[in-house]
């Protein structure tokens, strides 16, 4: 990576690669909730497009609104576009709803496709996306990220997946969209619990900065816990089994007296137990054919 302002290096990384996995695992297991035989692929890739830009995005918008406050000023995370200083904020929120648009025309097409209700649901995707830390009362200063990661990255993502594959939900579906926006949470938590300090510093009042460093562990727990709950009660217990190994790592780490950067590689953990749980998903459904 050069040092030069707006160099394409910067751009990904501002773009958050590691969070990227709580795009792409539910719009898998989605699809895998139904019959593999009966998997349209073209429906499936419009919605894996779909959340990686509505993903996408919502970091840009992150990016460029927590620069605007000064909440970045204290970050110890990934590198940020706005609050370096190396880039314009008109940007950054350019890139943002640059990739908001991608989404929604992706999402145009899939609702040509499948249903029209689909419209309502992505525009207020992305409305939520810019509100998460944008806005004048951004809700993800005051704890109500989880929802809005719980519902979009879980539920929406996963039965939305499973929705357009033949037009009806399977009931296990629910369960399988609790354990991705599980996961997609304890993705966030990793992020919070690291930020803890400069959260607190900067007024911003997520669940972990309200907490403290040593009580917000338990939410990384919680998160965990709701994902084997979920795998096992929608049948994939082999699934749930891998999940839980390969959190332990990071649920070990959340116990840990680390703070700030020393936690860094709790997203990296977080991370890689998400692809390989969704992985495990994904061999459960074709298994049973």
């Amino acid at each position: 990576m050069t040092d030069a302002p707006g160099s394409l290096a910067r751009w990904i990384l501002a773009a958050r690669p590691r969070t990227l996995p709580a795009a792409i695992v539910p719009v898998v297991i989605g699809a895998g909730v139904v019959r593999p035989g009966v998997i349209n692929w073209l429906d499936t890739a419009l919605c894996a497009v779909v959340a990686l830009a509505l993903q996408v995005g919502t970091n840009y918008a992150n990016d460029y609104s927590d620069g605007r406050r000064g909440t970045d000023e204290q970050r110890v995370g990934p590198f940020r576009l706005t609050a370096s200083g190396l880039t314009s904020p008109a940007r950054v929120k350019f890139a943002a709803w640059a990739w908001f648009a991608v989404a929604a025309c992706a999402g145009l097409w899939l609702s040509s496709r499948t249903s029209w209700w689909l419209v309502a649901i992505g525009a207020s995707a992305i409305v939520a996306g810019w509100l998460y830390t944008g806005g004048p009362k951004p809700y993800g200063y005051y704890g109500y990220g989880e929802f809005f990661v719980l519902v979009y990255f879980g539920f929406v993502a996963t039965v939305g997946t499973a929705y357009v594959q033949q037009r009806s939900i399977p009931s296990s579906a629910w369960w399988w969209g609790l354990a991705a926006g599980s996961m997609a949470c304890a993705l966030l938590e990793a992020n919070n619990l690291r930020d803890v300090d400069g959260d607190q510093l900067a007024g911003k009042k997520t669940l972990a900065a309200r907490l403290g460093r040593a009580r917000g562990a338990w939410l990384y727990v919680l998160w965990v816990v709701a994902i084997v709950w979920a795998m096992t009660m929608g049948g994939g217990v082999l699934a749930a089994l891998v999940a839980l190994v390969m959190y332990l790592p990071g649920v070990k780490m959340a116990f840990s007296p680390r703070r700030g950067r020393e936690l860094l590689a709790l997203l990296k953990i977080s991370a890689r137990a998400q692809l390989v749980a969704g992985a495990a998903s994904l061999l459960v459904f074709f298994a049973r054919g």
